[in-house]
């Protein structure tokens, strides 16, 4: 007789915190695969697409979203308590992604104020500076994307479910161009973060000639001072790397692009 063991599923959770929900939503369009998800996992939350408690005890949480409210401090403090494994789910929860691009700059309360008014009117949700996930909590696995690759999704959740560790991206974007014969857009002279950004688009931006905004987050080898120097030799000015660099590293970037900013690139 088999062993009943055998056959129980583990227990999954996906949560969101603050963002657009585009995780989420890359789970409900892949309407081909939910059966799989659905079969490899007992689904104990997920609001967006089921009725049920808003947390509860899981093997295997999903986050996505970046910590930029009170109740998210609590709520997240609340996932990581009642699950096994916690995976930061997208860019916002991996970096803090769009809303953090201006992380640390000093000025929060002020962009608060300037975008909501009197700060001390929101008595429902009170607000943080954005923050990843594992500012506040310890993460397990990260998985980055604005959104998600579906592909790399369900091969994660595949291996956590049969207990295996899931393949961090450890390669450059540029390595999926050279998988696809592209033209470097850095020799033509042009924008492009793909030395810095990890793999998991299938570059699909520079496939078409479009430049590579770092949209899958920072590669973990990525050397920033060399790429902003790189694109500083193609014209543009510093100021409007660091920039365009900030707006999907979010405040994980931070500390390094104003270091850059205010020493200059190393040579």
């Amino acid at each position: 007789m088999a062993n009943d063991k055998e056959h129980v599923k583990p227990k999954l959770g996906i949560y969101e915190l603050t963002g657009c929900s585009g995780e989420q939503l890359i789970f409900l369009h892949s309407e081909e695969r939910l059966l799989d998800l659905v079969n490899l996992f007992d689904l104990r939350v997920w609001v967006m697409a089921s009725s049920g408690p808003e947390i509860d005890d899981v093997d295997v949480a999903l986050v996505e979203g970046s910590v930029s409210t009170e109740q998210d401090v609590e709520r997240i403090k609340e996932i990581r308590k009642r699950a096994k494994k916690l995976v930061a789910m997208g860019d916002c929860a991996c970096y803090g992604c769009i809303q953090a691009q201006s992380a640390s700059d000093g000025k929060y309360q002020e962009r608060l104020k300037q975008v909501y008014g009197d700060p001390s009117v929101m008595e429902i949700r009170k607000p943080v500076e954005a923050l990843p996930v594992d500012a506040v909590v310890r993460v397990d696995h990260y998985l980055s994307g604005c959104p998600i690759d579906r592909r790399q999704i369900f091969s994660l959740v595949t291996r956590l479910a049969r207990g295996f560790q899931p393949e961090s991206p450890t390669l450059p974007v540029c390595m999926e161009c050279r998988f696809k014969d592209n033209n470097c857009l850095l020799y033509d002279k042009k924008f492009c973060l793909g030395p810095i950004t990890s793999t998991g688009c299938g570059a699909v931006c520079p496939s078409l000639n479009l430049s590579c905004v770092g949209c899958f987050g920072l590669n973990e080898d990525g050397n920033l001072p060399s790429q902003v120097k790189k694109l500083e030799e193609n014209g543009f000015k510093k100021e409007d790397v660091v920039r365009r660099i900030r707006i999907f590293g979010g405040s994980k970037t931070a500390k390094a692009l104003q270091k850059l900013l205010e020493e200059g690139v190393e040579k």
